[in-house]
């Protein structure tokens, strides 16, 4: 035995990244494990419950965990370890939502002392009717959502085989002239269907819209999709419009600008979570038609009273797409309950293997902060501290001189503080596209960076989601949203769709050594690390020796 994996008991898995099957390995893991730590050599990585029945939704069963953890172990695998994970695992689906004939919504047990032990629980007993026989009891059909809500939290995940209303039924045909579904997508919207609700996640730049796409021509009916901002309101329009049957006049905008409601309603999360005199006026276009599906794009930043009102929607066919389902907020179970179990996921890697994808090379810079910066820095307020090393003077010159050394190529320069930004942009005489931006003026210069007009665009955190940038190939990132895992992600996303040149992309993180910086920028990194993606950790001194710096 000389695996790349050291398998411990307390569920923590130790993976040698340099090892020679650390990427198969990789792999292999990937459906139930999570990464927590990942430095130069050694990645740890956590087996949880969450991770187990997610990997039992999708298909995957305890035979073929435990065989993924045997092979690759360096060392036996704890004997309680694999026990508990097969009895993990098999508490999903030991309750089931199903159809009733006569009360519409039942629970059902297949081992009647788990249906005791949460009848007796003080959250469960408000949400159910009249016990029909000592395996079943009828559950309010209003609380379908709830109910599993409070099942996955006892540890006792419902399996909800009620299935979904068809809802209007709309005429919606995929326009394959001169494309087709890739093999993943397809894979991906038949995992979904089969499913009839759940999660797809797929990196930025792998077509998620279009499994959006194909999932609503599988359901022909009316279809809500809820996307992060106006801009990628209107790049689904372009992309359904282009890729499907649909004509401009079946598709409505829901934003701040417009409130059109027609068969297929493309509303922004921003106008749903809107509240005045303590309500949110705007949820009701969740009861404006009879939707036969609800797509959730982007579903790790799923607001908290959009997963409230999507308890209510249990019974219409609910899609999430999703680059990670890494959530900074800890709600990953009420994505698992609410909208459904992870159903796809396909990895970074693969992908770039098959050519969908640019590679990427993921560069830490580390920068020295001046004397005087440093001194500063030691004497700021801890809720200061961030925010100085992040925006100091030593990181914008690095900016610059990386701006330059990729000069000709499309470069994003991506930041947390606006002020910052906006200095950037005017040293490095490019663009800013910020929140107070008008729309007109983001989908403009977008427009012109794709063909090429601007060659250097300055972005705040609005551009992390939805924005397709095909042609980008740098990105410089110099402050984030602390430690965000997601963000990262998503940034990263920015820069890996295939080049017309066939063109690796590159990604830098400038980063303040010996500071918080340092700190969250290990953090962010993780979920990348996951995916198989390595950051190589240089000295701007030693990077920029060319430039003046």
């Amino acid at each position: 035995m000389n695996g790349p994996l050291i398998v411990q008991s307390d569920k923590t898995l130790l993976l040698e990244v340099d090892h020679e099957q650390a990427n198969d390995c990789r792999r292999a893991i990937a459906p139930f494990a999570e990464l927590e730590r990942a430095p130069e050599h050694i990645h740890t990585y956590r087996v949880t419950p969450l991770g187990l029945w997610n990997a039992r939704a999708a298909g995957h069963d305890a035979e073929q965990v435990v065989d993924a953890l045997v092979e690759y172990s360096r060392y036996p695998v704890p004997h309680a370890l694999l026990v508990d994970v097969a009895e993990t695992m098999a508490r999903y689906g030991r309750l089931q939502l199903a159809k009733h004939p006569v009360h519409g919504l039942v629970l059902k047990c297949s081992d009647r002392p788990v249906l005791e032990e949460v009848l007796r629980s003080k959250k469960v007993q408000p949400l159910i009717g009249a016990r029909l026989d000592p395996d079943t009891v009828v559950v309010h059909p209003s609380e379908r959502g709830q109910v599993k809500q409070v099942l996955l939290k006892l540890g006792w995940p419902a399996e909800d085989l009620a299935g979904y209303v068809d809802g209007e039924a709309h005429a919606i045909e995929l326009d394959l002239d001169g494309w087709e579904l890739r093999p993943y997508q397809e894979q991906a919207v038949e995992g979904f269907w089969h499913g009839g609700s759940g999660v797809v996640v797929l990196p930025c730049g792998a077509g998620k819209t279009l499994v959006g796409a194909g999932a609503m021509a599988r359901a022909k009916a009316t279809t809500l999709i809820l996307v992060t901002n106006t801009v990628a309101a209107r790049q689904w329009k372009h992309e359904l419009v282009r890729r499907t049957s649909l004509t401009e006049d079946e598709i409505g905008e829901y934003s701040g600008t417009r409130k059109e409601i027609r068969p297929v309603t493309i509303a922004t999360y921003q106008v749903l979570t809107t509240r005045r005199k303590g309500v949110y006026p705007h949820l009701e276009l969740f009861d404006s038609r009879d939707w036969g599906l609800v797509v959730y794009d982007e579903v790790h930043l799923l607001p908290a009273p959009v997963f409230k009102f999507t308890a209510d929607l249990q019974a219409r066919r609910r899609l999430g797409l999703t680059a990670t389902l890494v959530r900074e907020d800890g709600r990953e179970t009420d994505v698992f309950s609410l909208i459904g179990p992870k159903r796809f996921d396909a990895p970074w890697k693969e992908i770039e293997a098959q050519g969908y994808i640019a590679p990427a090379d993921c560069i830490e810079v580390r920068v020295n902060l001046t004397d005087s910066e440093r001194l500063a820095y030691a004497t700021a307020e801890t809720e200061e501290k961030y925010r100085f090393c992040a925006t100091t003077d030593s990181k914008r010159r690095v900016t610059e001189a990386l701006v330059g050394r990729h000069k000709g190529q499309q470069t994003l320069v991506i930041g947390q503080y606006i002020d910052q930004l906006d200095e950037l942009g005017a040293h490095i005489g490019a663009p800013v596209i910020k929140g107070d931006t008008t729309n007109a003026r983001r989908e403009k210069l977008f427009d012109s960076f794709r063909r090429g007009e601007i060659q250097v665009l300055v972005v705040s955190k609005v551009a992390n989601f939805s924005i397709d940038l095909p042609e980008a190939t740098v990105a410089i990132q110099v402050s984030g949203t602390f430690g965000s895992r997601q963000e990262e992600a998503q940034r990263l996303g920015r820069v890996l769709r295939p080049k017309a040149d066939g063109h690796e992309a590159t990604f830098y993180s400038v980063v303040a050594r010996d500071t918080v910086d340092q700190d969250f920028a290990a953090h962010r990194q993780r979920f990348l690390a996951e995916q198989g993606y390595a950051y190589r950790i240089v000295d701007a001194t030693e990077l920029l020796a060319d430039d003046d710096v």
